[in-house]
């Protein structure tokens, strides 16, 4: 049985129906204030994903975590399967090495905006920073190093397994924060920047020097 539009608006309005909206997914309520340039160690991470593939076109992710403020790579984590729940855990293993940052800078990922990394952020009294919508820019530090990274590395590789994308990336990290000086810094490498603002920090009338977040780990996290 046909039914015009009118006669079933008609019906519809007689008894009251409506149709249920469907409602957008809840977005994680972090930070948009804008985004000091950070000065020291730890005072912003960022993060951020990137893909490739290995063997028979099976794709991989890495999720890539930097400090802003000597541009040094903390972690470069691949796997075929990154969550968030995976996220949190691998920032609680970089904060035994680096110490814990005051503020994380990210976009609006399913994995940045899951309830794992809002339950963490929390614990760990981290203010979580979540770039606009569309605006990979506000996020210019990783935007670089993934550009950098994508150029030299992942292009110019093919990985046989994932085991082999491990070692090259944990190869190109290792130069790129102890081998290759940036302009950026004054021509000294991350690893080299670091550990001239951590002396000054510690040096600086008042300061108080922490071993504990000091001891800097050339290799970083094992991958």
């Amino acid at each position: 049985m046909i039914m015009n539009d009118k006669k079933l608006y008609r019906l519809h309005r007689e008894e009251g129906l409506s149709v249920r909206r469907r409602r957008g997914r809840k977005r994680a309520r972090g930070s948009r204030t804008p985004m000091p340039v950070p000065l020291r160690p730890n005072q912003r991470w960022s993060l951020d994903f990137l893909s490739d593939t290995f063997g028979a076109s099976r794709k991989f992710r890495i999720l890539a975590v930097n400090d802003d403020c000597c541009r040094e790579n903390l972690g470069l984590i691949a796997d075929t399967s990154i969550s968030g729940a995976r996220v949190a855990r691998e920032l609680d293993a970089l904060v035994r090495i680096f110490g814990k940052p005051a503020c994380i800078a990210s976009d609006n990922g399913t994995e940045f905006t899951s309830r794992a990394i809002l339950q963490w952020a929390n614990d760990n009294g981290v203010e979580w920073h979540y770039i606009d919508p569309g605006k990979p820019q506000q996020n210019g530090y990783i935007e670089s190093f993934n550009g950098s990274l994508r150029d030299e590395c992942l292009n110019e590789e093919i990985f046989d397994t994932l085991a082999d994308a491990r070692r090259t990336l944990a190869l190109w990290r290792y130069d790129y924060n102890n081998v290759r000086p940036h302009s950026s810094l004054g021509n000294r490498t991350p690893a080299e920047a670091r550990r001239a603002l951590e002396q000054s920090e510690s040096s600086a009338p008042g300061a108080l020097a922490h071993p504990e977040t000091n001891h800097y780990q050339p290799q970083g996290l094992s991958l």
